[in-house]
């Protein structure tokens, strides 16, 4: 992807969108589920739906893929059995959402598009449609998905019109904040295989603008302007981090950057794009949580940072950190060799929404 990148032959992110497309399966009914694609308000989607009967009204979970907000599909073989899995054992609907993706489409496309189909999801006659239970509903999503699901849970309690609440919000290895790309997680894996941190800030770069001045600044942590200082007690490490998670690392004040990227490219401080930036009462408005962490991640520090301050706000949540796990292991349990640890992620995730949901 880096060579043809830089000899003008594709971009990045198109070379590394033709794997994700090789992972590609048409969607498929079995004994337990009916799947089929369509649109929700004009937004593409995976819908899954339970074939056995139920006692009352169904569960709903709405979900968002992963890679970046650059790369996937709710097509991908590893999302169709993570959103089919769901929809059979917890008897669930399941809306699974093919957002639009940068580089053709920036912040914040994929935003409005995760919102709409959840919006529309949630209106009282769609459930009604699905026999789904507005007691019962969900959003959940894995990194950039994560981020989103969050940042649709946030944008919900300002909507006057939504009048169906979400029962709980599901972040799986979510990034969450744009200000600070030299966490201690981000230390501890920088040449992570999987996610290093040269490719974070590219994703993130990516969402925003084609601009490489923008994500050549925040590979070097120096993109946020000094009159946004103020924001970053929300990111505050050395306050928010457990113990354990701090290592021997020390905090140093950011060094800031021109405030010329910040107004050429706000969406990098937008409370949509960076949801750990929001105050601790609009958290505190927030529904039941759980936040998978995996030690081997450039994003731990993101998800363990805002466990903890929904904690202080008094939203009931769980925060599971997977010590022997790294980013996107929970998508691993589609491959021939399939993880343990995907499988043992996999399974809290269910039980936990079984549980609580």
């Amino acid at each position: 992807a880096a060579v043809a990148d830089h000899l003008g032959l594709m971009h990045y992110m198109d070379t590394l969108m033709l794997i994700t497309a090789a992972e590609y399966i048409a969607p498929m009914s079995d004994e337990n589920v009916t799947v089929t694609d369509t649109e929700f308000s004009n937004v593409p989607v995976r819908l899954f739906v339970p074939r056995k009967a139920s006692d009352g009204l169904r569960r709903g979970v709405v979900y968002f893929h992963g890679g970046g907000w650059c790369l996937g599909h709710a097509g991908m073989k590893s999302y169709d059995r993570l959103t089919r899995w769901t929809s059979n054992v917890l008897n669930a609907v399941v809306v699974s959402v093919s957002y639009r993706l940068a580089p053709k489409h920036r912040f914040p496309a994929q935003f409005e598009d995760v919102y709409s189909v959840t919006k529309f999801f949630l209106q009282s006659n769609v459930l009604s449609q699905y026999g789904v239970d507005p007691e019962r509903v969900c959003v959940a999503g894995d990194s950039a998905g994560g981020n989103l699901a969050a940042a649709v849970a946030q944008q919900l309690l300002e909507d006057s019109e939504v009048k169906t609440k979400l029962k709980a919000q599901v972040l799986l290895y979510p990034a969450l904040q744009t200000l600070d790309l030299n966490l201690p997680s981000y230390q501890d894996h920088e040449n992570n295989p999987i996610l290093p941190k040269s490719l974070m800030a590219r994703f993130w770069s990516e969402y925003f603008t084609s601009d490489t001045s923008l994500r050549e600044a925040m590979a070097s942590n120096r993109h946020i302007p000094a009159e946004s200082s103020h924001l970053f007690q929300f990111v505050n490490w050395s306050n928010l981090l457990p113990e354990e998670m701090k290592k021997d690392y020390v905090y140093t004040s950011p060094t800031f950057g021109s405030s010329e990227l910040a107004q050429k490219y706000p969406g990098f401080l937008d409370l949509r794009a960076a949801p750990l930036l929001a105050s601790d009462a609009q958290l505190r408005r927030l529904p039941l949580t759980y936040i998978l962490t995996c030690e081997h991640d450039v994003l731990r520090d993101d998800g363990a940072m805002y466990a903890g301050r929904l904690r202080a706000a008094g939203v009931p949540i769980t925060h599971y950190h997977a010590k022997d796990a790294f980013h996107g292991a929970m998508m691993f349990v589609s491959r021939p060799t399939e993880l343990a640890v995907g499988h043992r992620l996999l399974n809290r995730y269910i039980e936990w929404l079984n549980e609580n949901l």
